[in-house]
């Protein structure tokens, strides 16, 4: 690799180790290229399940996991499973559109502007963590939770995803109603999805936390307004965000997932 790539890529991680390595090599950076392999940017995997809040993934979420990676340094890859969607809804009248029929990886390709691949591919040695944003999709495309509650099935690819993150003490990151997926596959994990009650209407869904918990997950309460709306299980590597399962304002849902994604990079150790 040049100078300038690897100048571009030490500066992304680890800005006084590299400016040091800069200041020690007589011959530039070219004299440390073992060295400044420890200062790559973390790989992460963002699995996407639609494109649409109600039959896909939440665009806001999507959005802002990608803006806190990219101010994280992380390298991103989208994948998104290739499989009809569940149904199409008409966001507009909030129905079903039952003449419609859509893929995930297709409509997923939308958020990703093309970049994007099968969720078959992704691989746990190609990458240091996986995010899943929320959207109804991770409920509907992703697992059949939307209809199936605590009995839901999981994509069979996301299943693999997950257990094999897991097992390689990879972190995984969730937000909004995704975690119900690591509720599922991962047995007892911690969890977050908000609050267990619905306040009046700021926690619509909260009925999620009792159907993690029948699902033998921890739920934990966390609210997205403080000062660390997000939840870290250490021992299973998962960090959960509430995210729109709380009616709030946007920009308390964009720094939750801020957070989320600051503790996925952080137990990368990149």
């Amino acid at each position: 690799a040049s100078a300038a790539p690897q100048s571009a890529m030490l500066t992304s991680r680890g800005p006084a180790l590299c400016t040091a390595l800069r200041r020690a090599a007589p011959g530039g950076l070219a004299s440390f290229h073992s060295s400044a392999r420890h200062c790559r940017a973390a790989r992460v995997a963002v699995v996407l399940s639609g494109c649409g809040v109600y039959d896909g993934t939440e665009i806001h979420e999507a959005s802002a996991v990608l803006v806190h990676l990219s101010r994280g340094g992380a390298e991103v890859q989208m994948y998104a499973p290739d499989v009809p969607q569940m149904h199409v809804i008409d966001h507009s009248k909030g129905q079903p559109a039952e003449a419609e029929s859509r893929n995930v990886l297709v409509e997923s390709a939308r958020i990703a502007r093309g970049k994007i691949s099968s969720l078959a591919k992704l691989t746990t040695a190609e990458h240091d963590a996986v995010i899943f944003p929320g959207g109804f999709g991770a409920a509907k495309n992703l697992s059949t939770f939307a209809v199936d509650g605590k009995d839901c099935k999981v994509n069979r690819e996301v299943e693999r995803v997950l257990k094999d993150f897991h097992k390689a003490g990879k972190p995984i990151g969730l937000c909004c109603i995704s975690p119900v997926l690591a509720a599922k596959v991962l047995s007892g994990a911690e969890v977050t999805v908000g609050h267990e009650e619905e306040e009046g209407g700021k926690w619509p869904y909260a009925g999620t936390a009792g159907a993690i918990k029948e699902l033998g997950a921890k739920h934990c309460v966390k609210d997205v307004t403080i000062s660390f709306p997000a939840h870290v299980d250490t021992k299973n590597k998962v960090v959960t965000t509430p995210a729109f399962m709380c009616e709030t304002a946007l920009h308390h849902i964009f720094d939750g997932i801020g957070a989320m994604v600051k503790n996925v990079l952080k137990l990368t150790g990149k």
